[in-house]
């Protein structure tokens, strides 16, 4: 499974982007997707979940309320539509799949990854 992330780029505090992520390969709509995040200096961490069928989500808690994620399984899809965007959600977003449909919070229990989309957020 190949997972490419696009969306990314440079917006003014407050402002939106559209992150989306495209599978292929021996792709499964089963399988639980997620945006996790890296900025620099700092720890990878877990800024969205979504399972199989989009019945349980999950945000971390600075981004409730402004981040959405969703997905299109015909289309073997994720999205994570950003709004109020803060210069503290600067970071590198990466779009990463596990086999199992359930959610998992720890970037170790996915097995699928994509390259990654640089977000930057000026004040």
């Amino acid at each position: 499974v190949q997972l490419q992330a696009c969306g990314g780029g440079l917006v003014q505090a407050g402002g939106s982007l559209r992150l989306s992520c495209a599978a292929s390969g021996r792709t499964s709509a089963s399988s639980a997707m997620a945006w996790f995040r890296q900025a620099p200096g700092k720890e990878r961490e877990l800024v969205a979940a979504i399972n199989y069928n989009s019945n349980t989500k999950y945000y971390e808690d600075s981004v409730k309320g402004r981040f959405t994620i969703s997905r299109v399984n015909t289309k073997n899809t994720v999205h994570l539509q950003m709004n109020s965007l803060r210069p503290e959600d600067t970071a590198v977003y990466y779009c990463a799949g596990r086999v199992s449909s359930d959610i998992r919070t720890s970037g170790s229990d996915y097995t699928y990854w994509g390259q990654g989309t640089l977000v930057t957020v000026s004040s």
